[in-house]
């Protein structure tokens, strides 16, 4: 990745998504102004993540329409398998499992016959959680494994928060849920993120024990838990994270 797709990752991960949004934004306005393929491709792929982690979801799918013709225009495998993926990947996230398993199992394997590997942890995780809302879970509690697996053998931990957060998602929406679990998940994810200083993933995991906190009548530990990742924050109050945390907070204090 050059230096400006390092920082636009950085930025979001860091805890400032509107300079992380900023940047994609000029990044992809440059590259259309160079007018070369190979430029716009690179440009369309990160823009399409930083949606994705902004929770702009209508967004990404659209960068990655662009991004899926203008590959398959110029014969670049390697950003169609990531734009199917990240399309698929969205699914997802929007609670469209049915339409996303066999679309994101497909897309991981066009992404692995390029000898990718990059992304691929957090989208297993995402297939994961697919599986999971069709209550498949020993095939959702496989890509978890294979996810964190991948994490430990390609040494990409900057996503390892997140995936413990969903294995911690997953184990409450089984249907035997176990709390112990999914509150170790929770806590892990907390510890990974706080070392990383990777304030986004610590807010969205930090919601998630909030939650689990509260719904077990433990309000006052579950504001604890988040009041303080939120309060750091200092922009990006449009975006879908901050905006929940705060409803969030705004319930557990009433």
């Amino acid at each position: 990745m050059s230096i400006l797709s390092y920082r636009l990752h950085a930025l979001w991960l860091l805890g400032y998504p509107e300079a992380a949004r900023t940047d994609a934004e000029h990044m992809l306005t440059d590259a259309r102004e160079i007018g070369r393929a190979a430029t716009m491709m690179y440009a369309l792929g990160h823009r399409l993540m930083s949606h994705v982690y902004c929770r702009n979801y209508a967004a990404a799918n659209a960068q990655a329409d662009e991004l899926v013709v203008l590959a398959a225009e110029k014969g670049a495998l390697f950003w169609k398998a990531f734009a199917m993926m990240s399309h698929a990947g969205v699914l997802a996230l929007t609670g469209k499992a049915s339409n996303t398993i066999q679309m994101l199992t497909s897309a991981i394997a066009a992404w692995r016959t390029t000898g990718a590997t990059l992304w691929m942890p957090l989208f297993l995780s995402y297939l994961a959680l697919a599986h999971a809302k069709l209550g498949q879970f020993d095939e959702a509690w496989r890509c978890i494994g294979e996810a964190m697996t991948a994490v430990k053998t390609t040494n990409e931990r900057w996503c390892e928060a997140e995936i413990n957060r969903v294995a911690g998602k997953i184990a409450l929406i089984a249907p035997e849920p176990d709390a112990a679990n999914a509150q170790m998940y929770f806590e892990h994810a907390l510890a990974v993120a706080r070392a990383q200083q990777a304030k986004s993933w610590e807010l969205r995991a930090a919601m998630s024990m909030a939650r689990l906190r509260r719904d077990q009548g433990k309000r006052e530990e579950a504001r604890d838990v988040l009041a303080p990742v939120y309060g750091w924050f200092t922009e990006g109050f449009d975006t879908r994270d901050l905006k929940e945390a705060k409803a969030l907070l705004d319930e557990l204090a009433s």
